[in-house]
């Protein structure tokens, strides 16, 4: 009969989400995390297969857990320009808190192993992917309440925001003083004026 585990999967990821988050993969031991973790090496590797393997099982957690609150709004069916605004308001307000540093480890994770490792690669297209589709849903709705003008290109706007949101999430990363990021974002999302319909 096998031996009962003694921790649960999810709290192994939550830790590791928020080392890889800190470090980054590569800034990462395995020491550090068989420490942060809280068990032996045996068992890191018997649950995860490898660091590499880690690393993946945490993505897809920081995926479902985080990715999922975060982008919610701007998926929702009622979303639109003002949730946009909000979205990078929120980023922006979380320059000053503990995000400070951190950033996203999805957009970390773009930039340190994107163009380097296939598997983070998956990933980080899927994620671009998935914000890129909630943004177009917004714009979407904004063109059926009025608040985008019908000739405004949805897939061009999207992308923008989608580019905008990640210089944004690495500039909290790299400890941008929070004021230029808040300017950032308000430049970013004064672009939903300039695409309001003609007033005849």
């Amino acid at each position: 009969m096998g031996r009962t585990k003694q921790y649960e999967r999810t709290e192994l990821l939550d830790r590791a989400v928020e080392l890889f988050r800190r470090q980054g993969f590569n800034g990462t031991s395995t020491a550090e995390l068989v420490a942060e973790l809280g068990v032996n090496r045996k068992s890191m590797y018997a649950e995860f297969g490898s660091k590499q393997g880690l690393f993946e099982a945490a993505l897809e957690r920081y995926n479902s857990k985080h990715l999922s609150g975060v982008l919610a709004p701007i998926e929702a069916a009622d979303a639109g320009p003002d949730t946009i605004r909000k979205a990078f308001a929120g980023y922006a307000s979380a320059s000053e808190g503990w995000f400070f540093g951190r950033g996203c480890l999805m957009c970390n994770t773009a930039v340190e192993r994107g163009a380097l490792d296939p598997a983070s690669g998956r990933y980080v297209a899927a994620y671009l992917d998935r914000i890129q589709r909630a943004f177009r849903n917004a714009l979407e709705n904004g063109v059926r309440s009025g608040e985008i003008s019908e000739s405004a290109d949805l897939d061009q706007l999207a992308g923008f925001f989608t580019t905008a949101l990640i210089g944004v999430a690495a500039c909290i990363r790299a400890e941008a003083p929070p004021e230029q990021v808040h300017a950032a974002a308000a430049v970013a999302t004064s672009v939903l004026d300039t695409h309001r319909p003609a007033v005849l």
